[in-house]
């Protein structure tokens, strides 16, 4: 029962941490089409700027420039995606993929083989209960994701802007005609899935974690399945399937045992195997809806 506990925290607390990342992956994609593989790349810039000032800044003052520095994001669908928009969504997509080699590769030569800390307040504090054993910075993980994911929900579900997110996807000629301004939506998802990224950062970087180095943006590849198994483009979905992987994740190392025939890494696995059966079963994810083409 202990163990089952332990997994169930964990799970939560990861899949919470999934869903800052996953929601990124969601809002490019509704505000522009396009799937930003970049996304890890800006997750390693925040935490990296984080681990770089917080000596000079404080936590929180480091936190804040860090998140602020991942909206990079805006400045390139600024200066360089929106330039190929006309080539369709796949020719941004494929361009990430450049920015992101670009940019990784930059960070990785800068971080070279060291473990950088963010100075997070929490350090290696646990608190018990109930025979559970619980990270401090894995209970304030889940507790802020929380909070912003509900902030982010209510800005979609109740501002103009959120509207103007909704409309936009579903119909970009009519939202325009409508007099929403495209230009300005894509920047500003782009901007705040940045954001998102930089905080994500900061908790994936927190104890029981060692660290920031140069493999933490790859993590940023498991948020990816989240956002695809719940349905890419539905923000339910981001939430939905950040939850189903995170508590995957957690049970495969839980139980690492017990799933000892099938390798030491299944942990590592886990997204991608319930990604592909989930796909194999519901094609356009979860929560996703069937594209209609009128013929």
């Amino acid at each position: 029962m202990d163990t089952l506990l332990q997994t169930l925290f964990n799970g939560l607390a990861l899949g919470s941490v999934y869903a800052l990342i996953a929601l990124g992956f969601t809002l490019v994609h509704k505000a522009s089409g396009a799937v930003n593989f970049a996304h890890g790349s800006l997750l390693l810039l925040g935490g990296f700027l984080v681990a770089e000032l917080h000596s000079a800044l404080g936590f929180l003052g480091a936190v804040a420039v860090g998140a602020a520095g991942t909206a990079v994001a805006a400045v390139l669908e600024a200066l360089v995606l929106r330039r190929v928009r006309q080539g369709g969504a796949a020719v941004p997509t494929i361009l990430t993929i450049g920015v992101d080699v670009v940019l990784f590769t930059e960070l990785a030569r800068r971080i070279g083989g060291d473990v950088l800390s963010t100075g997070d307040p929490w350090g290696a504090s646990v608190a018990s209960f109930a025979g559970v054993t619980v990270p401090v910075a894995r209970a304030a993980s889940l507790l802020v994701a929380l909070v912003l994911v509900g902030v982010f929900l209510a800005v979609f579900r109740w501002t103009r802007w959120g509207l103007a997110l909704r409309v936009s996807s579903l119909d970009g000629e009519a939202a325009a005609l409508m007099g929403v301004r495209d230009d300005r939506l894509r920047l500003s998802a782009w901007a705040l899935a940045g954001l998102l990224a930089g905080v994500a950062a900061v908790f994936l970087a927190a104890f029981p974690s060692a660290g920031i180095d140069r493999t933490t943006g790859q993590i940023a590849l498991a948020a990816f399945p989240a956002a695809v198994i719940g349905g890419l483009g539905s923000v339910g979905g981001a939430l939905l399937g950040s939850l189903v992987v995170g508590l995957a994740q957690a049970a495969a190392a839980g139980y690492q045992q017990q799933l000892s025939a099938l390798g030491n890494g299944s942990a590592a696995i886990a997204p991608y195997v319930v990604m592909v059966l989930v796909l194999m079963v519901r094609p356009h994810g979860l929560l996703g809806s069937k594209e209609l083409t009128r013929v």
